[in-house]
C-alpha cells in the first residue's frame, strides 16, 4: 500500500516534572509505575454521578441515554460512518451484475411512388436476451484498503464521539441540577430573612409608636424589606430556567418535567490528585482526536495512489436469440473477458496538489490531538486548583456568615436599648445579607468544580476497573529501596 504507515506522533514538548497546583507534595499512589498511554475510552465510567449521594439526580441522568436528542444525532453519525465503511469494504470483492430483456423488434421495407396505389409491407419478431457481467477491481496499489483505514479511524473517533456528547451531557446536567438546588437553597435563605427582616420592622414600628424611633428608621426598615421580597421573587425566574435546561437535557418537554424541591446534599465529593494518570487516557475527545488522526494519515495513501494506474478485470457474457427455447444455446453468445488499464497522463497538478492537501490535514489533526492533550491538562490544573481554593474560601467565608449574624443579633439589642442608630442595624443586616449569598455562590461553584473534574479526568470509574487501569505493584523486599514513583501525568512523555 503507497503512503505512509500510521504511527502516532510524539507531543510537541517535554511533559512538566511537577504538578503546578498540588497543594503540596504528595505520593500519588505507592509503589504504582505507570506505563505509557493506550487508548481506554472503551472502559466503562460507571455511574459517576452516584458520589453525590442524590436519588433525584441518578433518576434524572438515567433518562438521558432514553432521550436525549444530541446524543441520538451522534449515534446516527457512528452509523453513517460504518455504513460508509462497509460500503467501501465491498469494493475489495468482485462485483457481479446482470441484465435481461423480451422486445418484440418491427423490421419495416416498402418503396416510395407517386402513385397513390403504392404499397408497403412490415414484419416483427421477438428477440430475447439474458447476459451477466463481472467486474473487479484490482488494488494494487492500497487505494481502497487505505480508505478502508480512514473509514475504520474515522468510525472509531465517531464512537469516541458518542462518549464525548454523553459525558458533556452528564456533565451539564449535573451542574444544572446543582444550580436549582443551589436556587432552591438561596430562595429558602430570602424567606428565612424576609420573616426576620418583617419581625425587625415591626420593632421598629413599636419604636416609633413609642416616640423613641423616628419614621426615618421605619422607611429604612421597610426598604431592605421590600428589596429582600424582590430577590425571592426574581430567583422563582433563576428556578425555572434551570429546570427548563433540565428538560431539554433528558430531552422532554418543559411542561414534563417537575423537580421538586430539596435540601441540596450537604457534602461536596472532592478528588484527590494522586488518582492513576490512565484515567485520563479515558477521555473520548483524547481518543476521538488520535483517531481522526490516523484517518487522515490513511487519506495521504489515498491521495498517492492516484498516480497510478488504476487495474481492474472484466468479463460480461449476453445471449440473443429470436427464439426462446434456444435462448441458452452457446452459439447465440456474445462474450467478452479480460483486464483493463486506465489513469491520468497530465492534470496540471490536481494530484500533486490532492497530496500536499491531505499532508495538510494529517498535519492539523496533529495539532488538533496535541492542543486537545494540552486543554485536557489544564482542565484538570484548573479544576484542582478551584477544589482546592473554593474549599479554603468556604471555610472562611462560613466564619465572615457566623461573624455577621452575631453582628446582626448585638445591632438589634442595642438599637433597642437605644444606644446606636438604626442605620448601624441596616449596615449589618446588608453585610449579614450580602455574606450569606457569596457563601451559598461558593457551594455553587464548589460543586460544579466537582463535576467538572470528574469530566476533565474522563468521566468516574468503578472500584472492580481499577486492576485494568493500574499495574500491580512491586513487592519492595524489607530494607531494600523503594522503587521510585512517577508523577501520574509522566505517561503522557
Amino acid at each position: 500500500m503507497v503512503g505512509p504507515d500510521y504511527q502516532k506522533p510524539p507531543p510537541a514538548s517535554e511533559t512538566a516534572q511537577t504538578f503546578k497546583e498540588l497543594t503540596a507534595p504528595r505520593e500519588v499512589m505507592p509503589g504504582i509505575e505507570f506505563r505509557p498511554a493506550l487508548p481506554r475510552d472503551a472502559i466503562d465510567r460507571g455511574p459517576w454521578w452516584t458520589i453525590y449521594g442524590d436519588p433525584t439526580l441518578d433518576r434524572l441522568m438515567a433518562q438521558v441515554d432514553v432521550s436525549n436528542q444530541t446524543l441520538k444525532e451522534n449515534e446516527a453519525a457512528y452509523r453513517l460512518a460504518v455504513a460508509t465503511m462497509r460500503q467501501n469494504q465491498s469494493l475489495l470483492f468482485p462485483s457481479l451484475g446482470y441484465t435481461g430483456s423480451v422486445q418484440q423488434v418491427s423490421a419495416g421495407g416498402g418503396r416510395g411512388s407517386t402513385s397513390l396505389s403504392a404499397s408497403s409491407s412490415s414484419s416483427s419478431t421477438g428477440q430475447y436476451s439474458l447476459g451477466g457481467t463481472l467486474t473487479w477491481e484490482l488494488d494494487l496499489w492500497g487505494r481502497i484498503r487505505r480508505t478502508i483505514e480512514s473509514d475504520a479511524a474515522a468510525a472509531q473517533a465517531s464512537a469516541a464521539d458518542i462518549a464525548s456528547a454523553r459525558l458533556s451531557i452528564q456533565s451539564s446536567l449535573a451542574t444544572s441540577y446543582f444550580s436549582l438546588r443551589i436556587s432552591d437553597e438561596r430562595a429558602s435563605f430570602y424567606r428565612e430573612q424576609v420573616a426576620n427582616l418583617t419581625r425587625s420592622l415591626q420593632i421598629v414600628r413599636n419604636q416609633v409608636s413609642a416616640g423613641t424611633a423616628s419614621k426615618l428608621d421605619e422607611a429604612q426598615a421597610r426598604t431592605l424589606l421590600e428589596q429582600t421580597r424582590a430577590l425571592y421573587v426574581a430567583e422563582g425566574a433563576t428556578r425555572a430556567q434551570f429546570e427548563h435546561a433540565i428538560a431539554a437535557l433528558i430531552g422532554r418537554q418543559p411542561a414534563e418535567v417537575n423537580v421538586e424541591t430539596a435540601p441540596t446534599v450537604k457534602t461536596v465529593p472532592t478528588l484527590d490528585a494522586g488518582v492513576p494518570s490512565s484515567l485520563l487516557e479515558r477521555r473520548p475527545d483524547i481518543a476521538a482526536a488520535e483517531r481522526t488522526m490516523q484517518s487522515s494519515n490513511a487519506l495521504i495513501g489515498v491521495a498517492v495512489a492516484a498516480y497510478y494506474p488504476d487495474f481492474s478485470f472484466n468479463a460480461s457474457i449476453t445471449f440473443l436469440t429470436t427464439t426462446l427455447g434456444n435462448l441458452l444455446q452457446i452459439s447465440n453468445a456474445v462474450w467478452s473477458l479480460g483486464p483493463s488499464m486506465s489513469g491520468t497522463a497530465l492534470d496540471g497538478g490536481a494530484r500533486s496538489a490532492q497530496v500536499e492537501g491531505a499532508r495538510a490535514t494529517y498535519d492539523k489533526s496533529v495539532a488538533t490531538y496535541r492542543q486537545t492533550v494540552v486543554t485536557a491538562f489544564q482542565q484538570v490544573e484548573d479544576a484542582l486548583a478551584q477544589q482546592h481554593y473554593y474549599e479554603e474560601q468556604e471555610k472562611i467565608q462560613r466564619a465572615a456568615v457566623d461573624a455577621a449574624r452575631e453582628a446582626v443579633r448585638l445591632s438589634i439589642n442595642q438599637y433597642q436599648a437605644g444606644t446606636i442608630a438604626y442605620t448601624t442595624v441596616i449596615t449589618a443586616q446588608t453585610t449579614a445579607i450580602g455574606a450569606e449569598q457569596t457563601l451559598i455562590n461558593i457551594r455553587l461553584n464548589r460543586f460544579s468544580t466537582s463535576a467538572t473534574l470528574v469530566t476533565a479526568l474522563g468521566g468516574g470509574w468503578r472500584e472492580q476497573d481499577m486492576p485494568a487501569l493500574i499495574p500491580s505493584p512491586p513487592q519492595t523486599p524489607p530494607g531494600a529501596t523503594p522503587v521510585k514513583k512517577k508523577d501520574w501525568w509522566a505517561f503522557w512523555r
